[in-house]
């Protein structure tokens, strides 16, 4: 059996405490904040389980026995790495890269974990025989994971136990031969609400005496004493799917969770009051590199996404054979196609791990320091190139249906190469894309799920072969020298 659509909507009928504008959410399948997306989710599920797509999307797990999505692969080899990129494609593919905590975000981080278990155990051997029977249960019940790892703002000024008030950031109150107790809050919770299970942990840096903020666990979303706040939903805004035709269906959320004292079993702690492995299981492991080389992945297929349609939107408005434009289109089609470029180089000049075969961590560094400025620019040379189509549009899809209104709409909305009803589709899509709070909130998330930039300008410093570059230089300079004086100046 695949994990099919309906089985994942089945899963997440847990009695989970979901609260947006004032109510708890009885129903999330229903629910006109959560519906569309949820149905998105649930598509993906449906894809993988489909005979034609079995073989390229799932694997068999060496535990169950069963078929079970390539997320959870652990690559021997480059053309295992790449069969599973090709699934991340795929997935990635149906919602034109919009979902970027699809449930191969955080599977692959912890896939990345798993591969790093030796870095548990030399530390402690409890927390990793943890870590590793709950990587075989999530891969074999293909499990939809999230992860909170932010702590919410207060003072960023001051360290982690310094922040002001008090159950602010979620850490450790308690433990007995059961578990642990965590009470406080995390963010950014995205996908949370159509997730089965979090992960919480925590990315910043951590200083001794902070121990009760330094673990790592995992809490299905229905645990008792856990409340998700989402935010608004820009699903819920929209009007038609015509009208909203991104937001309304991959709207993937985001949420502060509290923690009212939940308990956790010792055997979903992975981390406990280690300051030390709180950073090691990101790094010394290969979790981070799995995670944001999930991440590069969706991007690529997100920009090609944006790349096809800017064309068309030249192409509507007739200036595609205009000099100026093929010249930004020729830049926005080399700018998507250096990140998808960037993929390949990093599983091409992809490194060993502990039997295991894994991107390069230089050129993903690469690739996310790129990214986070060519996102906002991108977006910019789009807007350029709509001019002021995007924002003239009829008010919704129901003017079409009122002869009136219909009749202006044929004589304003005009193209030579298409009829008014597919030019509004066409611009109410970019301006989904780009222009509206959903693409807002996409424009920040692209910007800084990485971290900020000096995060990922750091790792990029930490990563390169420093060595290498500057030993050219020595050879170089080993080859001349001071001239004796007065001799010829060449």
């Amino acid at each position: 059996m695949v994990k099919s659509g309906n089985d994942h909507i089945r899963s997440l009928d847990d009695d989970r405490s979901l609260y947006i504008y004032g109510k708890q959410v009885q129903d999330i399948v229903s629910d006109p904040a959560f519906a569309g997306t949820t149905k998105s989710y649930a598509a993906l599920y449906d894809y993988q389980s489909d005979p034609a797509n079995i073989d390229r999307m799932t694997f068999v797990s060496p535990t169950s026995g069963e078929q079970v999505n390539r997320l959870w692969q652990l690559p021997k080899n480059y053309q295992e790495l790449v069969s599973r990129r090709r699934a991340l494609s795929e997935w990635a593919e149906l919602s034109c890269g919009m979902l970027g905590r699809s449930p191969d975000h955080v599977g692959s981080s912890l896939a990345g974990m798993y591969m790093g278990l030796d870095v548990f155990e030399e530390d402690n051997p409890k927390r990793a025989s943890a870590l590793r029977d709950y990587y075989h249960f999530a891969r074999d019940n293909d499990l939809f994971l999230t992860y909170v790892i932010i702590n919410p703002q207060a003072d960023r000024s001051k360290a982690t136990s310094d922040q002001p008030g008090e159950d602010l950031v979620a850490r450790v109150v308690d433990e007995d031969n059961e578990g642990i107790t965590i009470r406080g809050a995390k963010m950014l919770g995205t996908s949370v609400p159509f997730a089965n299970e979090v992960l919480v942990s925590g990315f910043m840096g951590l200083q001794p005496g902070e121990e009760d903020f330094a673990f790592t666990a995992v809490v299905p979303i229905g645990a008792k004493g856990l409340k998700v706040f989402s935010r608004r939903s820009y699903e819920a805004n929209t009007t038609s799917t015509f009208d909203n035709p991104l937001s309304s269906r991959f709207d993937e959320n985001d949420a502060v969770l509290y923690f009212e004292d939940v308990k956790i079993p010792w055997d979903r702690v992975f981390v406990y009051r280690d300051v030390k492995m709180a950073q090691a299981q990101w790094h010394q492991t290969r979790a981070h590199v799995f995670q944001n080389y999930q991440c590069q992945i969706r991007l690529s297929v997100k920009l090609k996404f944006l790349v096809g349609l800017t064309r068309k939107i030249a192409e509507t408005n007739g200036i595609i054979n205009i000099p100026s434009v093929r010249e930004d289109l020729g830049l926005l089609a080399s700018q998507a196609r250096m990140i998808e470029g960037l993929v390949h180089a990093m599983e091409a000049d992809g490194e060993r791990y502990k039997g295991y075969y894994v991107p390069n961590r230089s050129t993903l560094a690469t690739s996310q320091v790129i990214a986070q400025n060519l996102y906002p620019e991108i977006v910019t040379l789009i807007r350029k190139l709509a001019g002021g189509g995007l924002i003239m549009l009829p008010s919704e899809a129901a003017d079409f249906h009122q002869p009136e209104f219909r009749s202006v709409i044929e004589k304003t909305q005009r193209s030579s190469v298409t009829d008014s009803l597919d030019r509004v589709k066409l611009f109410n899509l970019a301006w989904d894309a780009i222009g509206s709070e959903f693409a807002s909130r996409h424009t920040q998330y692209e910007m800084f799920y990485s971290g900020p930039s000096f995060v990922t300008r750091g790792h990029s410093y930490r990563l390169y072969d420093w060595d290498g570059s500057k030993q050219m230089v020595d050879d170089l300079m080993a080859s001349y020298d001071l001239p004796p004086k007065n001799s010829p100046t060449k």
